[in-house]
């Protein structure tokens, strides 16, 4: 029976995922073999060494604690592309708003509620529209910083849109590729990109190399009155760059949904209170990848979707499983196989990958390990964690 404690209110599409036979899965739970949440910190939060996953029901894990959860032995799971829908209508209708001056003309509107004749009303509308007039997006080039999942369908829907897109993403996977349209012109510069586009839109992961991406550096080199998209994440603005854009005219607007104090009241700002994948489907999407990525590793030892260990995933054949992380150094796979060697225990079949400073390897053998054996893979040195898995 494995055990699950859950945070946030996460959707019930997702917890339905897990059998009663197999599972027990509540916010009250104690030592339980993996976290399920949302928006919960982990940060400075004590957890139990039972703890082997945390499935993260969202694609940002800023508020878990990655790089120590990896040197415990800790796999960290995010839902990439789980919500990319809805940040795609999202991106589509800021498109809208930037270019139509729809949230003023809205507000107007409702100003006029003291007038009671609907004919006076007409010629009031008539006379003032003209200064809520916009322009069409058909034509412009939007600018898409990262071809990921979200990425990719939304340059894919600003082409059907009728706009012109180019696009930048250093590290651009096969699979993101495959998505992409071919009509989407790749550049090779962040500088390039803003240079031709109309509309920048953000669609990269905070990490140490985006933190502050968009910066005086590159808002120098921006399309005059380009508008600047982000969807994505605050930290990779720098604000007082884009601040000082805004009040010099070199940027035209920007629309994010991460509302700061200093952008309240501006009329070249619109600030959505981060409700890029607050719909119903998003969270249960999320909810039910989570859940089968938190199965598929219990049970099987399969890694799908982490952000600290590498994705590593091998059918079962018969057999016992033994699964093992451990810092990426020379010669700990060779120790484990001379150990099962030693106790004369056969290898059916194994996968061994790694990322940056950690590993992780799945080895199927026929007969099943004694406690011995298990207990002398735990202390070989570098090793992490190590399990052993019932066949399947």
């Amino acid at each position: 029976m494995y055990k699950i404690r859950t945070f946030n209110n996460l959707a019930a599409k997702g917890l339905d995922r897990f059998s009663a036979d197999s599972y027990q899965v509540g916010p009250d739970l104690s030592v339980v073999d993996a976290l399920m949440l949302r928006s919960h910190k982990l940060h400075g939060e004590p957890v139990d060494e039972s703890v082997i996953a945390v499935a993260r029901a969202g694609a940002g894990v800023n508020n878990i604690p990655v790089d120590e959860y990896a040197r415990r032995g800790i796999v960290v799971f995010n839902t990439p592309g789980a919500n990319a829908n809805a940040v795609k209508e999202l991106v589509a209708a800021a498109l809208l708003l930037g270019s139509r001056n729809i949230f003023d003309a809205m507000n107007y509107v409702q100003t006029l509620e003291g007038i009671e004749d609907s004919a006076e009303m007409h010629r009031t509308l008539e006379a003032n529209k003209k200064h809520f007039s916009g322009t069409e997006i058909t034509g412009m080039t939007l600018g898409v910083v990262g071809l990921g999942a979200i990425g990719a369908i939304v340059a894919n829907m600003a082409l059907e849109l009728g706009m012109k897109v180019a696009g930048y993403d250093p590290a651009i996977s096969v699979e993101a590729a495959w998505r992409l349209s071919s009509r989407v012109q790749k550049v090779d510069s962040l500088q390039a990109l803003v240079a031709k586009s109309d509309f920048l839109t953000l669609h990269v992961p905070v990490i140490e190399q985006t933190r502050g991406l968009i910066s005086t550096e590159v808002l120098g080199r921006c399309k005059p009155g380009m508008r600047l998209l982000n969807f994505a994440r605050a930290e990779i603005v720098d604000l007082p760059d884009v601040i000082a854009a805004l009040d010099s005219g070199k940027l035209g607007g920007y629309i994010s949904d991460f509302p700061h104090p200093e952008l309240l009241g501006r009329k070249d700002t619109l600030l959505l209170p981060h409700i890029g994948a607050s719909t119903v489907e998003a969270e249960e999407n999320c909810a039910v990848m989570a859940a089968e990525e938190l199965m598929d590793f219990l049970e099987d030892g399969n890694i799908r979707n982490s952000v600290n260990y590498p994705d590593t995933q091998m059918a079962r054949d018969g057999g016992y499983r033994i699964t093992f992380c451990n810092e990426n150094v020379p010669r700990v796979l060779g120790n484990a196989l001379t150990i099962l060697a030693d106790h004369d225990i056969n290898v059916i079949d194994m996968v061994n990958l790694s990322r940056g400073d950690f590993a992780y390897s799945i080895i199927d053998v026929e007969n099943k390990p004694d406690p011995g054996v298990m207990s002398a893979i735990r202390g070989t040195e570098h090793v992490i964690r190590a399990r052993l898995l019932q066949p399947a």
